[in-house]
């Protein structure tokens, strides 16, 4: 039996990622609203989303790129 550790490295980066972002929304601004109030939990969520938001495109365009390079070497 042969494990893919390259796919098995994939998902627990995926998973320490979608962790990391669930602890900084959710504790992060939970904390902020506990200590400030309603109105400055949405500006934090605010953001917390301005901040996230390259980081998710630099993602996306990643991973498109590496889907149009496995298409390519398919054919």
């Amino acid at each position: 039996m042969t494990r893919d550790l390259r796919k098995y490295a994939r998902q627990t980066n995926v998973q320490l990622l979608v962790g990391f972002l669930l602890l900084l929304f959710l504790i992060g601004d939970g904390l902020i609203y506990i200590f400030y109030g309603r109105q400055s939990a949405i500006m934090g969520l605010i953001c917390l989303a301005a901040g996230v938001a390259p980081l998710l495109i630099i993602g996306l365009v990643l991973w498109g790129m590496e889907w149009v390079v496995e298409r390519a070497n398919k054919e």
